[in-house]
């Protein structure tokens, strides 16, 4: 049984079928979905793919998590947090289908819990720390949600197209959540650039922020030149998400940070499984009760 709401899903007497929790009930997004491995296609980029997709959002989801009972107002606490659980939703489905792929046994929650700091895929953009303590504050983590959903709004658009039936419908269902993750942080940057002098230094320097990590997310990594029927080349995107961009900061008055991009380690960066030291410190909360409870449920 199906319902329209989560209320509905929670209240309605179906008898031994009744739903308790909440995201309980609802249609699965990839139902009827044909699940097989397009031929020719190799399942290690496939999963590595995957899991590329899947860590961005996971660990994006996680940061904006930090913001519950932290941001400005009530309303942006609820917002933050629906965005935060949109792309966990994404990520959730990315994980399953890099573990079936891949074909080792390991689970969306294995991918998520179990995986040391060098195994994660996501671009060094969505790791660093613009949090509400230390180091960080909310007009950075809004400069990255600007650039993070511009950027990934136009991958998954092409990803829609991909020889994967999973990818996409993934990216059929993602592209509508990003349109608005997109507009709300472009909102946000309006109303701090307009607000006060306070507000618009912060979004400046918030900018400034997180431009060196702006190219990082262009350059194409070998796995997804390998699956050119299934994968974005994300250089390809590039026009667009500058087109976005620059009429968001056109509109705001503010212009591109010049700044130089964050140096890769020998070649290698977030795609490769070199991160900042941020990773770490995310992942260790992260990951602690799945560690310190091996295959507890609850």
């Amino acid at each position: 049984m199906s319902f329209d709401n989560a209320y509905d899903a929670i209240t309605e007497d179906s008898g031994d079928d009744r739903q308790w929790a909440f995201g309980t009930g609802f249609d699965d997004p990839l139902s009827g979905v044909d699940r097989a491995v397009p031929g020719e296609v190799s399942t290690s980029d496939l999963s590595v793919y995957c899991l590329m997709l899947a860590d961005d959002a996971l660990i994006l989801s996680q940061r904006l998590t930090e913001w519950c009972s932290r941001a400005p107002e009530l309303e942006e606490d609820v917002a933050l947090a629906n965005i935060a659980l949109d792309l966990l939703g994404q990520a959730r489905l990315l994980l399953a289908r890099a573990g079936e792929v891949e074909g080792a046994g390991r689970d969306e929650d294995a991918l998520a819990y179990l995986r040391d700091e060098h195994e994660f895929r996501n671009v060094r953009l969505v790791e660093i720390d613009c949090g509400p303590g230390p180091g960080g504050d909310f007009a950075t983590t809004i400069a990255r949600l600007l650039v993070f959903s511009t950027w990934r709004l136009a991958v998954l658009g092409q990803l829609a197209h991909s020889g994967d039936p999973v990818l996409a419908a993934v990216a059929a269902k993602g592209v509508k959540e990003l349109a608005y993750h997109r507009d709300h942080a472009a909102q946000w940057t309006l109303r701090l650039a307009g607000g006060t002098d306070f507000s618009r230094e912060r979004m400046v320097a918030g900018l400034a922020t997180v431009w060196p990590l702006h190219d990082e997310l262009f350059t194409p990594h070998p796995v997804e030149l390998a699956l050119p029927a299934v994968a974005v080349d994300p250089s390809t995107v590039r026009p667009e998400v500058d087109e976005v961009l620059d009429t968001v900061l056109a509109e705001a008055d503010l212009s591109r940070p010049r700044v130089s991009p964050l140096a890769m380690v020998g070649g290698r960066a977030g795609r490769d499984g070199v991160h900042t030291e941020a990773l770490g410190y995310l992942l260790a909360p992260m990951q602690h009760l799945a560690r310190a409870l091996p295959g507890a449920r609850w």
